[in-house]
Parts: structure tokens; sequence; C-alpha cells
């Protein structure tokens, strides 16, 4: 089976380029932007050699997995573009749903049930099944904006700061290119409220209806030092808010979150 656009992306005028075996689609997608193309523009791949994910990390597909970047190139602030990454995990995290539906009728109470995590993770049962990662570079007087989206299909990685599963170890049985038909029109439609930014009160949301560890016990790393406290909500840019025992609230822009008992050993 071929990677193709789903009936919603191609009538919406997405374009596709996708690759047998790729280092990375996000790489592909900034290098087509400097070179001239305005998108929007998906890059995808079910075998991802040379990746990066958050603080550089490796983000490797196997053959199998799948690996996807959008293209959008659009006039917005970096500020603005940054809260496009919780478009992404709605987008990811319906498409999951409807690839999961034969799953869902056969397995009952043990089907996978998603999550999203701040900033930009899908997680199953509290594993790590999706990661997404976002890049951005000035093009002229826009902003070429590239959504990366790892999802791991067939097989996951072992070691992560966050465990994590596969969607075959979970019992759904598809393949890299189903998923990317349903994920490039849950984009349509998810990048449509999202709207350049005018509509991140909506997806704001979404999002936090659809939030891991919301109203739990939280530790963030940022850099050097730990935060500890309450996730508590985000903000109208993007920021997770902690509450911390004195009762502040605190706003976070980055970090490594680590929930529940995980919060104890992670800031550790």
């Amino acid at each position: 089976m071929a990677f193709a656009l789903g009936p919603r992306a191609a009538s919406a005028g997405y374009k596709l380029a996708a690759f047998d075996r790729t280092g990375s689609t996000n790489t592909e997608a900034i290098e087509q932007a400097r070179r001239g193309e305005r998108g929007p523009m998906w890059f995808v791949t079910s075998e991802q050699t040379a990746g990066r994910g958050r603080r550089q990390r490796p983000w490797i597909a196997p053959r199998g997995n799948l690996a996807a970047s959008v293209l959008e190139v659009l006039d917005v602030a970096p500020s603005v573009a940054a809260t496009i990454g919780f478009a992404a995990g709605l987008a990811e995290e319906a498409a999951l749903e409807k690839v999961s539906l034969e799953a869902a009728l056969r397995l009952g109470e043990s089907r996978p049930r998603y999550a999203l995590k701040w900033p930009n993770d899908v997680l199953a049962g509290g594993r790590k099944l999706v990661g997404i990662g976002l890049e951005a570079e000035a093009i002229g007087e826009r902003l070429a904006i590239v959504v990366g989206i790892g999802t791991n299909v067939v097989a996951a990685p072992e070691g992560t700061p966050t465990p994590a599963v596969s969607l075959a170890a979970l019992g759904v049985q598809i393949s890299a290119e189903e998923l990317f038909s349903a994920l490039s029109d849950a984009w349509v439609e998810f990048r449509g409220i999202w709207d350049n930014g005018r509509g991140f009160a909506e997806i704001r949301k979404l999002w936090l209806e659809r939030a891991a560890g919301l109203g739990e016990r939280v530790a963030i790393h940022t850099g050097a030092m730990t935060l500890d406290g309450i996730f508590d909500t985000i903000d109208d840019t993007g920021c997770l808010i902690v509450r911390t025992a004195e009762g502040r609230r605190v706003p976070v822009a980055a970090g490594e979150v680590f929930f529940g008992t995980a919060a104890s050993v992670g800031a550790a």
C-alpha cells in the first residue's frame, strides 16, 4: 500500500512527498521551503534514519512506523506558530481513534485509550505512542513552520524518559499508510480550527478535554531546575500552569514533564 493523502486533505490542496526511506522528514520539509516550496505539503516515510526530537534526542522510525511532517508557510509570529503543536496533537489523537475502531470493538474495556501530554506528545495507557516536534524558519516576511509527527506503529524505542509503546503492542493492527491518510484529513480539520492562531481558544478547550495528568501532581525539568506542583491548566499562549504547594501559579514554556508516581522519580 502506497502513502496517499486522505480525501479531505487532497481536496484542500495539500501536496505530498512520500519516501521509501529518508534521514528526516522535517529536514526534507525545511530544505524544500528554502528552495521555494510554500506548501501546504506533507513529507512522509515509514523508515526514518536520522530524525531528531526534543533536546536533539534521536527520533528514529524503523520500517513500518510513521514519520510525517507537514509544511505550512504562514504570516504569523513565532509565539503564535508555537501553538500549532496543540492542533497537531488533536489531529493525531483523532486519527488514532479512527484507525482504532476495529480494535476498540474487539478489545472492549481493554481498548487503547489515548491522552495528550504537554506540550506535544500522545500517550496510550501512560506510555508514549507519538512524539510531535515543531521547527520554524523565516522565509522572506513569512514563517516556514514544520510540524513533525512520529508514531510508533509497529515498534517502540526502549530506554526513553517516558516508557514507550507501539500500536501493534496495543492490539491495533494497521499500517503507517492507513494512519497517515487519517492523519492528513484530521490535520485539515484542526488546522482549520486553529486558523493561524485565531482559533487557539477552541483548540485549548479541546486539548484540555484530552489532557493527561490534568489536576494531578507533576514535576517539570526545565534545564537545571525542577518545578513540582499540580498541573492546573494551559494558558492562552500554551504555557503549562503549575500550582505550587505555596499556592503560586507558575507558567512553564518548555520542559520535560513527569506525572504521578513518575513525578517523584523525575524530581529526584
